[in-house]
Order: structure tokens, then sequence, then C-alpha cells
């Protein structure tokens, strides 16, 4: 959060008429969400791709029958050369004169993991105490129907007095890293240009708490080798002068912290910002469901850990699992490490950073190497945007409260990108997640009465964008 920026109402916007509009379908538009999140599209190679072509017929289907023409589904080839997962773009071209919008939001999901820790399946919404359940509900199929239903109140509302221009792009690989976006932008850059672009993939400061999200870190990925031997041997026999290739590796992993938990990467870059609201340690505890007696990494302010300095986290190691495994010393490890990058530095020169940190932590004079797995870059609002006052605006007429502006620590790769290639456009972030929405965990939901209010505050930006003909 960079300091809760409030605005005071604008009597020209018929807020009243928009919410009896946001109401009338607001049960349409939790039955379209239901919808969609029955079907499981995953962008991995391990899962079936037919389920994936169907979530985006699905998209396309309701963008069709919101009165858009021309809705395609699209496909861009990855570095490889291998197509990509299939997007969905639709178009309404303003009227001369008028400015227009890119909403993005994306139809694929993550794995649902162990289902044994679903209360309700997984890909069966289901709803309880206010809110909605099932994998990808909130992230990010919630961001679909937030600007659906805020275009079908808008052109209820105006009918033929509607000169925004609106494109829909709604992509199908963004949690597996958007590996095909970059030759999908370089292929429809004309019909993807818009003054402002709004990306419904993040969400509130907590329940009934309205909130912009005006920083994200960056990302980068990589596999972390090291190779002891040329095979396995016996533990018993070679055990003592031999180091297995886990125990050097774990010596690589535990060299990426200092004691206190503060990356120990050097060259990172980061940064503590004063202007962010506070965060308790209590509160903070509460909502990740810490473990009693788990002391926190790091140090500086909560927020600044969260948001603004780098965090590296191991998320997959290839090993025999306790259940085979046997009096052996593995030859070879291999594990996944996860870069967390500070908004404004370079996530080009962190994976560098990265790979020289591991390659000069060899232990034993083990072969370690690095492979580079990803990269995402950071992004940072333009402050003071008249179209981020807007929707700070719109956000506050909605939830009856003044809006805040905050930071996350994860990466939406669409942010960074679509901010280095389109420069002069405003891009704003919004969702319908909170604190306890656990995305990509078990038991994913939203809260219904702030998924109502957040198109509610969208339908009411897009209306002020379209009266006022306002750009950046």
């Amino acid at each position: 959060m960079e300091g809760a920026q409030e605005a005071g109402p604008d009597p020209s916007i018929p807020v009243e008429a928009f919410r009896r509009r946001v109401d009338s379908g607001f049960e349409a538009a939790v039955a379209d969400l239901a919808a969609l999140v029955e079907i499981p599209g995953m962008a991995w190679d391990a899962f079936d791709p037919a389920h994936l072509e169907s979530s985006a017929g699905a998209v396309a289907g309701l963008l069709s029958g919101a009165g858009l023409d021309g809705v395609r589904v699209l496909r861009a080839a990855k570095a490889d050369g291998t197509p990509g997962a299939p997007a969905v773009l639709a178009r309404k071209p303003a009227r001369s004169g008028w400015p227009s919008v890119l909403l993005y939001a994306h139809h694929d999901v993550q794995p649902p993991g162990d289902p044994a820790l679903w209360e309700t399946p997984p890909f069966a919404q289901a709803h309880r105490h206010g809110r909605l359940y099932g994998r990808g509900v909130a992230d990010n199929k919630a961001g679909i129907i937030m600007h659906l239903a805020a275009f079908r109140a808008l052109c209820a509302e105006r009918e033929d007095n509607l000169g925004l221009g609106i494109t829909f792009f709604i992509e199908g690989e963004e949690e597996a890293g958007s590996p095909s976006l970059p030759s999908f932008l370089a292929g429809h850059l004309e019909e993807l240009a818009a003054d402002v672009m709004v990306i419904a993939d993040s969400g509130n400061w907590k329940v009934g708490a309205p909130a912009l999200t005006t920083s994200l870190r960056g990302l980068a990925a990589g596999i972390v080798e090291v190779r002891v031997m040329d095979h396995a041997l016996h533990s018993g026999t070679y055990g003592g002068p031999v180091i297995d290739a886990l125990t050097a590796l774990s010596r690589v992993l535990a060299s990426l912290h200092d004691d206190d938990g503060t990356v120990a990467v050097t060259g990172l870059g980061g940064y503590d910002d004063g202007d962010f609201p506070e965060l308790t340690e209590p509160g903070f505890r509460s909502d990740a469901r810490l473990r009693n007696g788990l002391r926190l990494a790091g140090s500086g302010s909560l927020a600044s850990r969260l948001w603004t300095k780098p965090a590296l986290s191991v998320i997959g190691i290839d090993a025999p699992a306790v259940a085979v495994s046997t009096d052996t010393l593995q030859p070879v490890a291999w594990a996944k490490v996860s870069l967390s990058v500070a908004p404004g530095s370079s996530v080009v020169a962190a994976m560098e950073a990265l790979r020289r940190h591991i390659e000069a932590h060899a232990p034993f004079g083990a072969e370690v190497a690095f492979i580079p797995a990803g990269m995402t870059p950071a992004f940072r609002a333009k402050p003071g945007a008249e179209a981020t006052l807007a929707m700070l605006s719109a956000m506050e007429k909605a939830w009856g409260k003044p809006a805040v502006e905050m930071g996350v620590g994860g990466s939406i790769p669409v942010a960074g990108i679509m901010a280095e290639r389109f420069p002069d456009a405003t891009v704003l972030i919004n969702g319908a997640e909170d604190p306890d929405s656990r995305a990509h965990g078990a038991n994913e939901s939203i809260d219904l009465a702030d998924f109502r209010n957040g198109i509610l505050a969208e339908a009411l930006f897009l209306d002020q964008l379209n009266t006022d003909r306002l750009k950046p």
C-alpha cells in the first residue's frame, strides 16, 4: 500500500442507477462464475488440454452473449515454437475522440492439489457463509466475470451513448508463466493498445476494505542441479568420505538465507517504504494460518518484507520419496527456486545474481549448475494518474469507504509486460481476492459481497471513462 488516497463523491455519476443494474444482474453473474469454476482448465502438459479448450470456449460464449462482435479464440507460439494455450480476444472499437480500455483476466487455473484437503470438490462450486468456493474462483475466474458484469451494467445504463472503446483479453496460460504472451502481444499489438488497462488478478486489503494494487514484485525462477558422482552408491559402503547429492544440495539451498531469514544473495536491491499502511504481526499470522512458535523471517517492516524486498523460496525438490527410499547415496539432485524481485529492480540482473551465488556455493567441490526457468518483470504504477484516481473514487462509491493502494508480493506477468510495451497507458490492478481467498491452495474462495462491490466499482469507473472521455 503506497498511501491511501481519498476522492470525494462525483454527483455526475449515477451511482444508485448503476447499483440497481449490478444488483439485477448479480445472480446471473454468480451463475456464470460458478459454471466457469466447474471447468478444470490447466495449462500444463500433464493435464488434458481439452478442458482448457472448453474453458476458452465458455469465455468466448459469455462475451458473445454480452453483445461483443468478433469474439475470437487465438493462440501464439511459445519461445520453443510450440503453440501456446487458447486466449480469448473481443473488441468494441472506440468512437472518434473517446478513450479505450483493455480489460484483462485469465481463464486457466492452478492444479487443485490433494483433494483430501478440500471441504468440497475443487471443481464443483459451493456456497458457504457468504463465500463462493472452487478452484480458480478467486484466481482468476472472478476477474473475468467482474469485467463482464461491469460491461453488461454499462451497456444497459448507457445504451447508445457508449463511445468508450473496450477490449477483452482473457489469457489462457497465466498460471504456467504466460510462455506465449510475448509473441501474442507482438502479433496483436494494435488490437491490444489502450489508454487504460485494468488487470483483474489481485484483490482487496481485507474483506470489506477495497484496494488497488500499485506494485508487484518480479519473478526469477531456476533449477539448481548438484552432481557428485556418476551413479548411485551403497550408503553403508561409501558413506562418510562421500557426501551424497541431496546433502550437498541442502547446503547450497541453506546458503540462500542469513540466520535471520534475510535473503543472502547480493545485488538484488529492495527498499523499505514508510508510506505503507501498518501490518501487524498478529493479523498477518492469522491471515497466513502460521503454526504457533514459527518466527517470521527477515528484517524491516512486514509490508516491505512482503512487497518491496526480495524473497526466495524453494518450491520443489526432485528426490526419492521417503516411502521408497533405500540406503543409497544419490548421485544427482535438483531443486527449483523462486526469487521474488523487488519493484524497481531488474529481473535480468537478479537472475544473474542468483546464478553467481549458487555456483559460488558448491560444497565439497560438487558440480553445481543453475538453469534459468523463467522471468517476470516487476511492476510499479504511475503515481497520481487520472485513471488511478478515478478507480479509487469508484471503489469508494461502491464500498462506501475510502480505497487504499497496496503492494502485492507475487507477480503478474502481463502487468510488467504491458507497462513496458505500452508506456503511455495507465495500468490498474484490481480483483476479487482477500486475505482468506487461499488462491493456489485448497478451499479457494471469494467473498460475494466484495465481488458485487467490485463489479459496481468497475462499472462506475468505465462510465467515468466514457462520460468524461478520461485519458491517462
